[in-house]
């Protein structure tokens, strides 16, 4: 495939024109297969076991109010008064939708490193300070805060990640990062456990200490990530990560992947320009689709369980098995999606499975087949979230469309966020009928999405293959979308 050099910073944004393909600076180098996939194992080292730390002390931070809930702060604070917990839950997401694109937009004026370990680090001060509330209100505001904060660390992440990778290599760095991130913040519920054992031990209550033993967590991993993440492929040289030829062969491939290895200046004009494509919001509805189980059964799953009968202890160690199942069968099916250069049939498989494990949980009267719903509910929406990711990814193309794009996918996650923390009540506890079929309900979405978009892009490939285009798709060309 022929490579791109942008005009100036990218994009002709008056015109919207595709501009000349020309190859990168210096003499094409070769590298022989062994020494590129050392050179992506090197990359893979660096940059996805610090950001999955960090994102799996964010997971935690945001989904341990539900074990709290269960060890005593529900009486203390007085939760159960009217809707008090789904208004905890949901005043966190208007910041997190609100504050993702400028947070994308400051993470590349600022660096990489500067940026998100900021951002953790004061949600890290938030936990700490959220083990210490008096009553509700301070606990709202906490939460709030706490979206504030996060809105830009998951958006950034999927932004740097894929501006490393060549397009089929994605899907498996995505899922690395994310779900391995969710397996470790399934187990916070059993730490959960563990630190209500500290019940009492300072004058403390058992539910704070796991507020203010993960704030500290959070801070020190924090600081320790300042010194580790690394920028984009762009700066890889000059912070001392990679070589001059290394980073020279990243920007090859990349170019010879879709032409974005530089990176293009993002303005307010380019910004109206690449969210009037249709494409950026059709994959945002169905990744809020995607997300808003996988928030139901953060927030949810102890209180479905706990419902069966269980006490709060077995709970908390019970809500964890499905978690680690769902990061197994994405993985594998990550691995074989990029293998295969399809995205659809994993999409469309993981929303059907997820229906599945729904129905099971929503009318099975036998406590053993609804906690089996479980799992696969799980598997279904959580491996989707890095499948979704990696769709968008695959077809659009420009660092600043990127941006664009992860923030407002992922921002309309905090929507999904939303929609699961309002539509369970509590009066229809344990079975929570009306908050399942929503959820379903989104999963048909996803579905009815894939069918669409998976015709245009075969008809537009078809036009590429043919030659009557009138301009390049995604103004490269080419360029083919990925089904």
């Amino acid at each position: 495939m022929a490579t791109l050099q942008p005009e100036k910073d990218g994009f002709d944004v008056e015109h919207k024109e595709a501009v000349t393909p020309s190859p990168p600076v210096g003499t094409p180098m070769e590298w022989d297969h062994a020494a590129e996939k050392k050179l992506v194992r090197k990359i893979d080292g660096r940059l996805l076991p610090i950001l999955g730390a960090l994102y799996s002390i964010a997971l935690i931070d945001r989904v341990n109010i539900s074990a709290a809930r269960i060890s005593g702060m529900d009486v203390d604070l007085r939760l159960d008064i009217g809707d008090r917990y789904t208004i905890a839950l949901v005043v966190f997401f208007p910041p997190y939708f609100l504050f993702e694109l400028p947070s994308n937009i400051a993470l590349r004026k600022v660096g990489s490193a500067n940026w998100l370990s900021f951002i953790a680090f004061c949600w890290g001060t938030v936990m700490l300070g959220q083990g210490f509330v008096p009553n509700y209100s301070a606990l709202a505001g906490c939460r709030f805060l706490l979206g504030l904060f996060e809105a830009g660390f998951f958006p950034g992440c999927a932004y740097l990640i894929t501006c490393w990778y060549v397009r089929f290599e994605t899907q498996q760095r995505l899922a690395a990062f994310y779900l391995i991130s969710a397996c470790v913040g399934g187990f916070s519920s059993i730490l959960a456990f563990g630190l209500i054992q500290m019940e009492g031990l300072g004058g403390v209550r058992g539910w704070q200490w796991i507020f203010i033993i993960e704030g500290i967590l959070t801070m020190v991993v924090a600081v320790i990530a300042w010194f580790i993440i690394v920028d984009f492929p762009d700066k890889a040289a000059q912070k001392g990560f990679l070589t001059v030829e290394e980073a020279r062969f990243v920007a090859q491939r990349l170019d010879t992947d879709r032409g974005d290895a530089e990176p293009d200046g993002l303005t307010w004009a380019k910004v109206g320009i690449h969210l009037s494509d249709w494409k950026l919001w059709a994959f945002s509805i169905m990744y809020m689709s995607t997300v808003m189980p996988a928030y139901v059964f953060a927030y949810f799953s102890p209180v479905i369980i706990y419902g069966m009968g269980y006490s709060a202890g077995v709970t908390n160690l019970l809500s964890a098995p499905p978690v680690v199942f769902a990061v197994v069968v994405a993985l594998t099916i990550a691995w074989l999606s990029d293998k295969y250069r399809k995205r659809w049939p994993a999409i469309m498989g993981q929303a059907i499975v997820c229906i599945i494990g729904l129905m099971m949980t929503a009318y099975s009267t036998n406590n053993i087949v609804r906690y089996l719903g479980l799992f696969l509910g799980q598997a279904g929406c959580q491996g989707n979230i890095p499948a979704l990711l990696a769709y968008q990814s695959n077809n659009i193309r420009m660092q600043s469309k990127r941006s664009v794009g992860s923030a407002l996918q992922i921002g309309f996650g905090a929507i999904g966020g939303i929609i699961g923390s309002t539509v369970f009540f509590e009066r229809e506890a344990p079975y929570y009928l009306t908050g399942l079929w929503v959820t379903t309900g989104l999963q048909l979405l996803i579905l009815i999405g894939l069918g669409c978009m998976s015709m245009y892009f075969i008809r537009m490939n078809k036009k590429v293959d043919a030659g009557t285009l009138q301009k390049p798709l995604e103004g490269m060309s080419g360029f083919k979308f990925t089904l």
